[in-house]
């Protein structure tokens, strides 16, 4: 029967996504079913059932190994199936044997007590307490315990257990050196009921309360089980007893015949960076159904799509050229035992041999090389050494969590010199350390010679548009207008789309409304609803109020929020569903600070006024150290002339912050809203001193210091944000402004030379 929690916990990784605040940004694993046919108990002469009688409801999967006794033999030994247990005797890896561990800041002992597993640490007090451990997660290279608290709350401890050294550690530093910072392992931030739990147990839901915070959340197994990937097996169970047809097995999906993308898509649901639009998912629906996956972003990826943060395998084996040729996870893992089917280098060569030719099926063979790749001539390796394994040179990896190293799914190409040149990660440079970058790359090119392909690179594109470099738009207009452009890499390049706006800006991302993958849609619909006004977008969004996905629905609703007082005509009735799935969407995460921000912002703009301030009161009783909502909060008592309770609550946040630049920035905004110029600029100053690479609060300051008379200093402030930021539009023409204010004709037109060679077709250059 499943088991209903008071508590769900963390994760032996990073949260499996953040919660973005903000209206505008919206809100997998592979384990086979192991099924037990019921033959032998039910009558032989039943009628037949037809697929559709009713949904289908998760089971319990002891069932499964009577009918799949290999698999589930494979299964049980894997990450999957240990993903999440109950803490005892056998699945407590670490030493609680009164041991004390020194961290940054804080000290934490291990001990037993009541035939349990307890720990002794700082809660969110800050002052020491002793912690039951429920849960463990993960068995290895690294195990972090979930500890109890009040409200049905579970939390990953910030200690974890080094399986191969046998020793305490801190995964991550920033973790513990504050028990208010966010990081610290007992904040809102940090819960796992919400961030972790989903994806280390099976059917999962986090079952919030928001009338008493409280979870009573609920699974149907603890670890990653049959049902996970294959979803609920009720119908499974009666097909197998030949009472129910069913062409797919009585599943919602059939993994054994979905394609590829279906595939890896199941996968992506844990092993991708994303942001829940539901609490728990629907097996048998798109990804974007029930998820809004991260696209290529410059925090997470580098620019060739290398992984730099955790982001998981998904978003970097979506660009790669073995997931356009076929691949997908079940062709190299065994997606019962999670082991490489092949180990080796052997792996690759069923593909990449001397006969150019696949031996797997449903690989696109096309353009194999007949190579020996597996050989010194190849490599320049000694065999069996590092640097002769394919993974090593195209699967280069990264450490998470201390410890986990993990390699990258892209299966890139190194070329040192182009790293040098991009600033990206290379595996011969990083295997390389001891030598010049120069020598490693002069090596490289006396082995594999240069590339002389015409072909634009994807990474050479981003650097270009990225760094607001000459040629920068006409390189995002080819990239494109590739036809080969994975979708992933294809919605990362509509995002830049806003920065080079025109006429052919708008035609690109229009032209990708109606794009096959719905990723490339969402981002397409983003793209629009920056570059045109709100009225010029209702011809082009309208039809999206309808797609079939409802991540795409979701973004076509926000962006056409501003055109609601004049109406939809036929589309009105998809509109009012379609942001009622992104409201929905964010009252499943109430639990969590973003989401009431969230849901503030859709009221502010949708008309609903009296239940903003709730909202943003929520959010700041769900973790009162967000300051986002603090500072919404005090914008929206400003504007409705309740400024001395704004500026109550300000300064004690500014008391309790005083080294926040964002407290510090909003400070400077209601300052100089009241008048207040002078005060305002010592706020707007203290803000760039705390966070000197945010342009936003640059440009705030440089536009208090025109206003207050320093035309020179304001210009001189924009000047070394566009050394640091030369893409930066909209602060390149409020300096060409400035300088044309202070007639400095030949600065201006300096200016706009290096627009109009950024873009061309920058509709600011028409009006010069």
């Amino acid at each position: 029967m499943p088991k209903h929690h008071n508590s769900v916990t963390g994760n032996i990784r990073r949260p499996v996504y953040p919660v973005l605040a903000g209206l505008l940004l919206l809100i997998g694993l592979a384990a086979w079913l192991l099924l037990e046919g019921g033959r032998g108990g039910l009558p032989g002469k039943a009628p037949r059932a037809t697929a559709d009688a009713q949904p289908a409801s998760m089971v319990d999967e002891g069932q499964c190994a009577g009918c799949h006794a290999d698999q589930a033999k494979e299964w049980q030994a894997s990450h999957h199936r240990l993903a999440m247990q109950e803490a005892s005797e056998t699945s407590v890896l670490g030493d609680f044997n009164d041991i004390i561990f020194e961290g940054t800041r804080d000290t934490t002992r291990f001990f037993r007590k009541d035939g349990g597993f307890w720990v002794n640490t700082a809660g969110a007090d800050g002052k020491p307490a002793d912690f039951r451990v429920a849960y463990t997660f993960g068995v290895a290279p690294l195990q972090q315990y979930l500890l109890e608290l009040p409200r049905g709350r579970l939390q990953a401890l910030d200690v974890a257990w080094d399986v191969g050294k046998r020793a305490w550690f801190q995964p991550e530093p920033g973790q513990g050196v504050d028990t208010r910072g966010p990081r610290h392992w007992s904040q809102p931030q940090e819960n796992a009921n919400t961030l972790c739990v989903e994806c280390h147990s099976t059917g999962f839901t986090r079952n919030y309360d928001p009338a008493s915070d409280s979870f009573a959340s609920h699974w149907n197994s603890l670890g990653v089980g049959c049902q996970a990937c294959h979803g609920p097996a009720s119908r499974h169970l009666d097909w197998a007893a030949k009472t129910l047809d069913a062409s797919d097995a009585g599943f919602e999906l059939s993994l054994t015949r979905a394609d590829r993308i279906r595939e890896v898509e199941t996968c992506a649901r844990c092993h991708s960076r994303r942001v829940p639009l539901d609490d728990g998912f629907h097996h048998g629906r798109r990804l974007m159904d029930d998820y809004l996956p991260s696209t290529l972003t410059r925090e997470h990826y580098e620019l060739d799509g290398k992984i730099k943060d955790e982001v998981y395998e998904y978003g970097a084996f979506a660009q790669s050229r073995m997931f356009a040729k076929g691949l997908r996870c079940s062709t190299c893992h065994n997606p019962h035992s999670t082991a490489l089917r092949v180990t080796g280098n052997a792996l690759c060569t069923q593909c990449h041999n001397p006969s150019g030719k696949t031996s797997i099926k449903g690989i696109d063979g096309k353009g194999l090389r007949a190579k020996n790749y597996d050989s010194p001539e190849h490599h320049h390796h000694a065999q069996g050494q590092a640097g002769s394994h394919c993974v090593d040179c195209h699967m280069p990896g990264k450490s998470f969590m201390g410890i986990d190293y993990r390699h990258d799914h892209g299966f890139t190409l190194p070329n040192p010199a182009r790293a040098l040149r991009l600033g990206t990660s290379d595996a011969c440079l990083n295997c390389h350390r001891e030598r010049p970058g120069d020598e490693v790359a002069a090596q490289f090119r006396l082995w594999f010679g240069d590339d002389k392909s015409d072909t634009p690179r994807y990474d050479e594109s981003l650097w270009l548009i990225r760094g607001g470099r000459p040629g920068a738009s006409r390189a995002l207009y080819q990239q494109l207008e590739s036809r080969d452009l994975p979708a992933i890499r294809r919605a990362t390049l509509l995002t830049e789309l806003p920065t080079y706006p025109s006429e052919r800006a708008l035609k690109a991302a229009a032209k990708d409304l109606t794009h096959p993958a719905p990723r490339v849609r969402e981002a397409a619909v983003k793209a629009v609803g920056a570059l045109v006004p709100p009225e010029q977008r209702r011809n082009l969004l309208m039809p999206l109020l309808d797609d079939p996905v409802r991540a795409v629905r979701i973004a076509a609703a926000v962006e056409l929020l501003g055109i609601r007082t004049t109406g939809l005509g036929n589309y009105e009735k998809s509109w009012s569903k379609a942001i009622g799935e992104y409201e929905a969407a964010q009252l499943s995460l109430q639990e969590r600070a973003e989401a009431n921000l969230n849901l503030a912002l859709l009221y502010q703009l949708n008309g609903r006024a009296d239940a903003v301030e709730q909202r943003l009161r929520t959010a700041l009783q769900r973790d009162p150290d967000y300051l986002p909502a603090l500072v919404a909060l005090v914008q929206w008592l400003d504007g409705n002339f309740r400024w001395e309770e704004g500026r109550a609550l300000l300064e004690q946040a500014l008391q309790a912050h005083p080294q926040s630049a964002l407290l510090l920035h909003a400070n400077g905004v209601m300052l100089l809203r009241k008048g207040d110029l002078p005060a305002a600029l010592k706020a707007f100053a203290e803000a760039v001193r705390l966070d000197p690479t945010n342009d936003l609060y640059d440009q705030a300051y440089a536009v208090a210091l025109h206003d207050s008379g320093q035309l020179e200093a304001a210009s001189q402030r924009l000047e070394t944000l566009l050394e640091r930021d030369p893409a930066n539009r909209q602060a390149r023409l409020t300096l060409i402004n400035y300088w044309r204010e202070a007639g400095q004709i030949q600065r201006v037109q300096a200016l706009l030379a290096e627009l109009e060679q950024q873009n061309p077709d920058d509709p600011a250059l028409r009006r010069e």
